[in-house]
């Protein structure tokens, strides 16, 4: 068999923004397969686009037919999509399903994206929290388990199967044009929820600059766990303000009353699991990226809320 001269890799989560901007960097070095389970992309007709399950048997003729070098494994599933069931099936079973296949099929670089999420919001985080943080998440809000068992799964076969080169990388916020995440919900609207007496301290990530970041990472096979965050933040409210986004206090006592009033108003932007992230700072500490990836964003906190401002 002729030894092939570009590497092979498997992008999951292609119906998302960021997938399709990782794909547009990579695919003029690379040969691409773009893979979703929720729906299928046409990416043109040089990128192969597959919707699959990935717990289901054909998600592994895919392994067979391509030979993969790498995997970047961006179909993570949002806590504010489908119901806990079918997110658990799809981030934790999927994900060890992946791993599964990636190990069996000779893989030589994986790289998964997770989230600042799984280091929970509470009162006595730390200042600036680094790689070595414990992840609380899991213990703090069942709507987040499926992450937090994400991460520990892809760390389990970090530290099993080293020859797999697995890079997890926990982004901070990412926003930016097409991403629909619930923070990019919650700048790009008109009237905003806020929790009255609480404006903690937020990081934001530009998509073209993450999409930066995963390419970086593809390049460079230094394998392990790293924040992914600009050395900058700002206030929750005064982010809302700049965007143009007209504040709406929601009181914070007793806990259960923000969350059944999110409820009530059908706040899809505002999810009752994500409460104490509005209440509490969760800001990392992405030097160690940084500094190993030579990674500097190029979008400043202004560009990025101007843009949604501008397109309310």
């Amino acid at each position: 068999m002729p030894k092939k001269s570009r590497p092979q890799i498997l992008v999951t989560g292609a119906a998302g923004a960021l997938a399709q901007q990782v794909i547009k960097r990579l695919s003029d070095t690379c040969d691409l397969v773009a893979v979703d389970f929720r729906e299928q992309v046409d990416l043109g007709d040089k990128i192969p686009s597959y919707c699959i399950d990935f717990n289901k048997r054909v998600f592994e003729d895919l392994f067979r037919r391509y030979q993969f070098d790498g995997v970047i494994h961006l179909g993570r599933v949002q806590s504010s999509e489908l119901t806990r069931m079918r997110r658990y099936n799809a981030n934790v079973l999927g994900t060890q399903k992946l791993l599964d296949l990636s190990q069996k099929y000779g893989i030589k670089r994986v790289i998964v994206l997770s989230t600042y999420h799984v280091y929970g919001a509470v009162a006595y985080n730390p200042a600036l929290i680094d790689e070595s943080a414990p992840l609380k998440s899991a213990g703090l809000s069942a709507d987040l388990v499926d992450s937090v068992e994400l991460e520990n799964l892809a760390n389990l076969y970090l530290w099993r199967y080293p020859e797999l080169n697995i890079t997890i990388l926990r982004a901070c916020n990412i926003v930016g044009p097409e991403v629909r995440n619930t923070m990019s919900r919650l700048l790009s609207s008109k009237m905003a929820p806020v929790l009255a007496g609480f404006s903690p301290m937020m990081q934001f990530i530009h998509i073209d600059d993450m999409a930066d970041a995963i390419t970086l990472t593809w390049q460079k096979s230094t394998k392990g766990v790293f924040n992914v965050a600009p050395h900058d933040w700002v206030a929750y409210q005064q982010a809302l303000k700049l965007c143009g986004c007209t504040r709406i206090p929601i009181v914070s006592i007793p806990p259960v009353l923000p969350k059944t009033i999110a409820k009530i108003l059908r706040l899809r932007s505002f999810p009752h699991y994500l409460l104490a992230f509005f209440k509490y700072p969760v800001v990392i500490d992405g030097r160690n990226f940084s500094k190993e990836f030579n990674f500097t964003p190029k979008r400043s906190l202004t560009e990025i809320f101007d843009y949604y401002r501008d397109h309310k």
